[in-house]
């Protein structure tokens, strides 16, 4: 396999666990920021999509799988309800790559009962926007940190 490949499937597959995965192996790669912002939304929305589908069965799964028994009423369960009440899908999508993963942003909205097309289009803009910034600033300004 090319080095360039390489290259390329790791900055998708780190966008597709954590969204600024992607834009700081692109720094670390040396790609142009075009190339990472697309493999990095590429790697959010393959991220939304098999979660979307999967929906409530892969958050009982994961939730079985690794976590313990889940209470109903916890300080982040309150916060998620707050931030989706005060936000709604629009608000998630926008900061799922801030301050959530691709699966942990794609779950929460699914748990709450929201289609998967509305899901996938919020998340779609969501990606090219962060990416675009991501990508550029990482490009641009990350060679001085």
């Amino acid at each position: 396999m090319p080095v360039s490949l390489v290259k390329y499937f790791t900055v998708y597959l780190l966008s597709t666990l954590k969204f600024i995965g992607g834009p700081a192996s692109g720094l670390v790669f040396g790609m142009n920021w075009p190339e990472t912002a697309l493999l990095t939304i590429a790697g959010m929305m393959t991220s939304v999509v098999v979660f979307s589908m999967l929906g409530k069965k892969a958050k009982q799964w994961i939730s079985h799988r690794f976590g313990k028994k889940e209470k109903l009423f916890t300080r982040a369960n309150r916060r998620k309800v707050n931030i989706w009440r005060k936000y709604g899908l629009a608000g998630v999508a926008f900061l799922t790559p801030v301050f959530l993963t691709p699966i942990g942003g794609t779950l929460l909205a699914s748990s709450f009962g929201e289609s998967k097309g509305r899901i996938w289009g919020y998340m779609f803009v969501s990606a090219v926007f962060w990416g675009v910034v991501f990508s550029f600033a990482m490009t641009r300004f990350g060679k001085f940190w």
